[in-house]
């Protein structure tokens, strides 16, 4: 059977090391989907209860959180980062220090 395009992007974000964080950009790249980064998000909202991928290892291109501030989904992606000792200011992640690069 042939990987979906959802596959393989779930597949790039289980390869994210923890306490690292990749762009959506850099997932569709690695994916090989070219500039197709708001796939990404929409990618990662389809995944199935249970799974073990890391999603919230995954910022805008200016290490944003792309949840609105404050939002329940905001919260629970700036504690997940943090528990791996992410830091997290300003709902922003400095992608200079913890950019995953492969």
């Amino acid at each position: 059977m042939e990987e979906t395009k959802d596959q393989k992007i779930w597949q790039v974000v289980l390869s994210i090391p923890k306490g690292k964080v990749a762009s959506y950009g850099q997932v569709a790249q690695m994916a090989g989907l070219g500039r197709q980064a708001r796939y990404i998000g929409r990618a990662l909202g389809k995944l199935p209860s249970g799974h073990q991928i890391p999603w919230y290892r995954v910022l805008r291109s200016n290490g944003q959180i792309a949840f609105p501030e404050g939002s329940e989904q905001f919260e629970k992606q700036k504690k997940r980062l943090e528990q791996e000792g992410v830091k997290v200011e300003k709902g922003r992640v400095k992608l200079g220090v913890y950019q995953w690069r492969p």
